[in-house]
């Protein structure tokens, strides 16, 4: 019965190491999301690796021989427990493929700390220093705040990480 495990790669080799285990016949899932990158003023949308260092495998490990696997480029060891690899519990990898958009990145969501309602206050652009409350998060990963201006209520949207709790 094919299982799923998961093998540890070097240092930025998992693109590398899935690319030479595809090559050698192994099937291979290597979860990616998007993640914003601020860079010499530039902001920018990135596919990464959504566990670095690590790539799933499937094959027969029981039937077939696995030790290959430590000798491919890219990778530095399958992850075992007793000497054997430690299969992957089930539904783990489909779980994850049913968090996919239609270019192949997981959906991780927005995590933020606080509530919808909740008062925070923004700290980066037009709006820095306006105390606000959260009527709602967007799929972009940014955050819909109801702000009060000249008497009346309008919702602004700002990056996730322009906000902090209201102290």
């Amino acid at each position: 019965m094919k299982r799923w495990y998961v093998a540890r790669t070097q240092a930025n080799a998992e693109t590398k190491a899935k690319f030479n285990l595809t090559r050698q016949g192994f099937e291979c899932y290597l979860p990616m999301f998007l993640k914003r990158r601020s860079h010499a003023r530039k902001v920018e949308t990135v596919s990464r690796p959504l566990f670095p260092r690590y790539i799933f495998i499937r094959r027969n490990l029981e039937n077939e021989c696995w030790r290959r696997i430590h000798s491919t480029i890219g990778i530095a060891h399958l992850v075992c427990q007793n000497d054997l690899p430690a299969p992957v519990p089930e539904g783990v990898i489909e779980g994850l493929r049913t968090h996919e958009d239609d270019k192949g990145n997981v959906n991780i969501g927005l995590i933020i700390p606080f509530g919808i309602g909740e008062k925070v206050m923004i700290t980066a652009g037009a709006f820095a220093d306006q105390v606000g409350s959260i009527e709602r998060l967007c799929v972009d990963g940014r955050i819909s705040i109801f702000l009060e201006v000249l008497g009346r209520q309008i919702a602004v949207h700002v990056p996730a990480n322009a906000v902090t709790a209201r102290a």
